[in-house]
C-alpha cells in the first residue's frame, strides 16, 4: 500500500488538529538534528500496525519509512532500552505534505505519555524533527506513537532518543531569612530534589544572579548590601545537566540600619569629560572608598547638586552650547558622611550632533492609573493597543486619552516577577486581516497568540508559537514585525537559566524569526528553527533602521547592558560574555552599554536613524545616532523624572508614546502612557 507513490495526500486530510494542548506534558521544542548522544531506532524495524514500510519519497534515513494509513489507531511501536529511570528526548523525523497538523498520541508500556504534532512540511520529500519530553524506565520500554485521527499519522522515518537529562529539580521550598546585618542576609531553603541529582542553588535579588552555592547546601549569605533596604530574594536549583527549576517562593528581607558612623569617604578622584553634545556633558570619576561602604555620589555645579547617581560616572543635560562648566564630585556613604569635594573639571558643551536630530518636546499623560503598561502597538486609526502586564487585559488608547477595555487575555498567568502580558505587535494588513499578536505566560511556558480585533471585541484566539521557557524573572516579551511585513521577530529571555543562551535545542535567551502564521522561515539561519539570533540573556525592545537593520536592547546581570546590532545567526555571548567581559571569544560585541545601574534597557524606537532607549533601573531617556554601524552622541533626558520607562513605540504622526512604571513595578495603578513631542532644533 504505497500510498504517496502516485501524488501528495493534500486534500485528503480535512483539517487541522492543535498538536498539543496545555494538558499534554510534553515540550514541543525543534530538535538540533545531531544524533551525538542518542540512540537511533529505525521506524521500518519497528513494530508496525495500520501503516505500510514505504521508499517512495527520498530523503529518508535507513532503508525506508512507514506510511501511516489513513485511519486512527494505526501505529509504530519502538522497542527503546534506557540506561536510567527519567526523562528523556524523543526526537522524530518525519514528512508531511497534507497541509494539515497530523498529531499522535504517545504511550509507554501502555501508560498515555502526552500527544505531540506533527505540522506540515511541505513536501514529502521535505523531512523535519519535532520532540518530546517522557518518563522511561530504566530497561526496556515500548514507546507506541498512535494516530490520533481519521487522517492517519505522517510519513515517519526514526527515533532518536536522547539519554541526556532533560528534568529540571523541584523549586526550593520555604526560602526564608536566617539573619540579617547592615550589608548582608542569610538565607536558607529546603533542598530541590532531582531524578539525577542537585549540583547547586542560584540566589537572585529581582532578577540578579547574587551568589551561588554547591548542591550540597541549602543556605547562603549575601554580602555587599545596603543598609536599612528592602531586597526581594527567590532561590533555583541547578543539575548536571544544566537543568534549572522554576523559582520557588520569594522573600522579601530589610538589611539592618547602619551602625554609627563619622567617617566620610575619601574624595572622588580623576573627574574628567568622557562625552559631550550641545547641550550636555557626560562625566566619570575613580570611585572613592569608605570602611562602610560608598552609596553614592553627588554631582555639584557651582556649589549646588544637579546630579545623584550610583555609579561613577553620569550625564548633565540641558546646559547651552558654548558655555563654560565647572563641575566637582563627592560620595556619600549610608549614613549620611560625604566626602570632600573632587578637583575641579571644566566642561563646555559644543554641537557635534547632525543638525536637526530629534529630541523630546511637550510632554503629555495620555492616562495614568495603570498596571504596568507594557505591550503597545498602534492601529491604522492612530490608536494604541496597550497590555497591562498583571491584570491581562488588552485596552485601546485614544490619542485624546479615551481608555476602552477590549478584555483579558485567556490562560495569561503572571510569575510573580516579569511574567504576564507583554509584547503586542499589529497586523501590517490590519485594515484586511483585524489580527493583533501578544506574547505572554501560560502554564506550559512563555506563548505568541494571534486574535482578531473587531470593533471591540477579541475573537478566534490561536496559539503560534508556544513552549518558549518561563520563570520568575528573564521573560523577553518583544515582538516587532519586519519593514516588509512578512516576518514576525520575537524576543525571549533565558528564564533564568544561562546555558539556555548558547542552547540551540531552546527557543529561550533568543531572538526568533517566525512567518505571521507561525511557521518557520526556509531561510532561517538554523533549519526548521525559529532562531534568527542567540546568546542572549533578556532581549525586550526591537527596532529596524532606515537601511532594514534590527537593533535590540540586552539587559547585563551585574555588569552592563547592551545595545547590539542583529546578525543572522549571530552569537551574543551570553552566558560566557556579558558586555565585553568575560569569555567572548566568537561572539558579536555591543554596540553600545552602561553599566547596570545607570541601564535596564527596555524600550527601544528609532526615529530618523536616532535610537531612543527607555531605561527602567536608569529612569532616563537615551538618545543615540547611527553613524555606519556604530552608535555615537549619546545624550540623555528625563533622568529620574518619569520612574521606570518600560516601552517606546513611534506613532504614525512621528511622536512618541512612552509607558513608565514607579517602584520596581510593585505599585499597582500608579503608572502612565506619555505622549512625547519630538522636535527638531535647527531644522
Amino acid at each position: 500500500m504505497a500510498q504517496h507513490a502516485t501524488g501528495p495526500r493534500v486534500g485528503r486530510r480535512r483539517s487541522a488538529v492543535a498538536a498539543v494542548t496545555a494538558a499534554t506534558a510534553l515540550s514541543l521544542l525543534t530538535a538540533s538534528g545531531s544524533a551525538q548522544g542518542r540512540t537511533e531506532h529505525q521506524a521500518e524495524d519497528a513494530t508496525v500496525s495500520g501503516g505500510v514500510v514505504a521508499s517512495a519519497h527520498g530523503g529518508f534515513t535507513g532503508s525506508g519509512y512507514v506510511d501511516y494509513a489513513d485511519a486512527a489507531g494505526g501505529y509504530v511501536e519502538y522497542e527503546v532500552t534506557a540506561a536510567r529511570s527519567g526523562t528523556h528526548t524523543l526526537v522524530f523525523r518525519y514528512a508531511n505534505a497534507t497541509g494539515a497538523d497530523l498529531p499522535v498520541d504517545l504511550t509507554v508500556d501502555g501508560r498515555r505519555a502526552g500527544a505531540v504534532g506533527f505540522p506540515a512540511t511541505g513536501a514529502w520529500t521535505t523531512w523535519r524533527d519535532v520532540t518530546a519530553a517522557v518518563a522511561l524506565e530504566a530497561g526496556v520500554n515500548r514507546v507506541r506513537a498512535t494516530a490520533a485521527t481519521d487522517r492517519g499519522g505522517p510519513d515517519t522515518d526514526r527515533l532518536l532518543v536522547d539519554d541526556t537529562d532533560v528534568e529540571p529539580p523541584t523549586p526550593p521550598r520555604r526560602l526564608r531569612a536566617t539573619g540579617t546585618s547592615d550589608t548582608t542576609v542569610s538565607l536558607a531553603w529546603e533542598p530541590a530534589t532531582d531524578d539525577v541529582g542537585v549540583v547547586g542553588y542560584d540566589v537572585y535579588q529581582h532578577g540578579q544572579l547574587m551568589t551561588s552555592v554547591p548542591g550540597t547546601e541549602s543556605a547562603a549569605t549575601v554580602t555587599g548590601l545596603r543598609p536599612d533596604t528592602a531586597y526581594d530574594w527567590t532561590v533555583l536549583a541547578r543539575d548536571a545537566a544544566s537543568n534549572v527549576s522554576r523559582a520557588g517562593n520569594n522573600v522579601v528581607v530589610r538589611t539592618d540600619a547602619s551602625p554609627a558612623d563619622d567617617e566620610a569617604p575619601t574624595a572622588p578622584a580623576n573627574p574628567r569629560v568622557v562625552d559631550w553634545s550641545a547641550t550636555s556633558v557626560s562625566l566619570a570619576w575613580d570611585a572613592s572608598t569608605d570602611d562602610m561602604g560608598v552609596t553614592g555620589y553627588e554631582v555639584h555645579r557651582a556649589g549646588a547638586p544637579v546630579v545623584t547617581t550610583d555609579g561613577t560616572s553620569t550625564a548633565i543635560t540641558g546646559l547651552t552650547a558654548g558655555t563654560g562648566y565647572r563641575f566637582a564630585v563627592r560620595a556619600r556613604d549610608a549614613a549620611g558622611n560625604v566626602s570632600a569635594f573632587s578637583d575641579e573639571v571644566h566642561a563646555v558643551p559644543e554641537d557635534k550632533a547632525t543638525a536637526g536630530a530629534p529630541r523630546p518636546g511637550e510632554v503629555t499623560t495620555l492616562r495614568e492609573g495603570t498596571d504596568v503598561p507594557w505591550g503597545l502597538a498602534f492601529l491604522p486609526d492612530g490608536s494604541a493597543l496597550v497590555s497591562e502586564r498583571e491584570r491581562f487585559t488588552l485596552y485601546r488608547l485614544a490619542p485624546d486619552g479615551t481608555w476602552t477595555a477590549l478584555g483579558r487575555v485567556p490562560g495569561a498567568q503572571a510569575t510573580n516577577g516579569e511574567g504576564g502580558v507583554l509584547g503586542v505587535a499589529v497586523s501590517p494588513l490590519f485594515a484586511y486581516d483585524n489580527t493583533v499578536f501578544i506574547y505572554h505566560t501560560a502554564a506550559a511556558g512563555n506563548q505568541v497568540v494571534r486574535v482578531r480585533l473587531v470593533g471591540d471585541m477579541l475573537t478566534g484566539w490561536h496559539t503560534i508559537l508556544g513552549g518558549i521557557p518561563k520563570n520568575r524573572y528573564h521573560n523577553g516579551g518583544g515582538l516587532q514585525f519586519s519593514p516588509d511585513g512578512g516576518y514576525l521577530f520575537v524576543s525571549t529571555g533565558d528564564a533564568q537559566n544561562g546555558s539556555y543562551g548558547q542552547n540551540l535545542d531552546t527557543n529561550a535567551g533568543k531572538i526568533l524569526r517566525i512567518h505571521p502564521d507561525g511557521s518557520i522561515p526556509e531561510d532561517n539561519p538554523f533549519p526548521g528553527k525559529a532562531i534568527w539570533s542567540y546568546g542572549h540573556r533578556n532581549v525586550q525592545g526591537m527596532a529596524f533602521d532606515s537601511q532594514g537593520r534590527l537593533w535590540a536592547t540586552e539587559f547585563g546581570n551585574n555588569s552592563l547592558d547592551e545595545v547590539n546590532l542583529i546578525q543572522r545567526g549571530g552569537n551574543y555571548g551570553w552566558p560566557g560574555c556579558e558586555g565585553t567581559a568575560g569569555y567572548c571569544e566568537g561572539s558579536i560585541p555591543p554596540k553600545t552599554m552602561w553599566p547596570t545601574s545607570a541601564g535596564g534597557p527596555s524600550g527601544l524606537a528609532i526615529v530618523d536613524d536616532h535610537l531612543f532607549i527607555g531605561t527602567t533601573v536608569g529612569q532616563r531617556l537615551y538618545r543615540l545616532r547611527i553613524d555606519g554601524s556604530d552608535l555615537v552622541e549619546q545624550e540623555v533626558f528625563f533622568q529620574g523624572r518619569y520612574g521606570r520607562l518600560r516601552t517606546l513605540r513611534l506613532d504614525r504622526e512621528g511622536d512618541l508614546w512612552l509607558t513608565t512604571t514607579w517602584d520596581l513595578d510593585e505599585e499597582v495603578g500608579n503608572d502612565r502612557v506619555l505622549h512625547v513631542d519630538l522636535v527638531y532644533p535647527g531644522s
